[in-house]
């Protein structure tokens, strides 16, 4: 539908309003290749962060040796294999990640909306920049 070509990043937002047992009650959220393609998108991320809702940012799921791969797990992929940088907002593996029982009723929807913020804040910087951003780093390959 919109050209690739003229795709300037994905912003990938999938399970952002709970937490995982690892950060209960902290103010966080995992942010997910951010540096993998581009040198800018991390420091872009984290200065609109900073600006707005100021969560810590978690980057442990960047480690090329974690056993989840999330990097090459969700819809942003689709984006990075082809060059297009992207940032993976997540909010981690809880009990009920990817089972019936995430329910509604245990979104807590203060944090999301901080998230959601956090999302929109990134694309406004990256929307209103004159210059477009840069993927100056080669595509990560996909090894299992």
């Amino acid at each position: 539908v919109f050209p690739l070509a003229n795709t300037v990043a994905n912003i990938n937002i999938d399970m952002i309003g709970r937490d995982d047992p690892e950060n209960r009650g902290k103010d966080y959220v995992y942010a997910i290749g951010s540096d993998m393609l581009s040198s800018k998108l991390k420091g872009i991320n984290e200065e609109a962060n900073k600006k707005t809702v100021n969560l810590e940012l978690n980057y442990k799921y960047d480690d090329p040796s974690d056993p989840m791969r999330l990097y090459y797990r969700s819809d942003h992929y689709n984006f990075a294999k082809h060059g297009i940088p992207v940032v993976f907002f997540f909010d981690g593996i809880h009990e009920d990640y990817h089972k019936p029982t995430d329910t509604p009723d245990k979104i807590d929807y203060p944090r999301l909306e901080k998230r959601a913020k956090l999302a929109f804040a990134t694309a406004w910087e990256l929307a209103n920049r004159k210059e477009r951003l840069v993927a100056d780093k080669p595509i990560p390959e996909n090894r299992k």
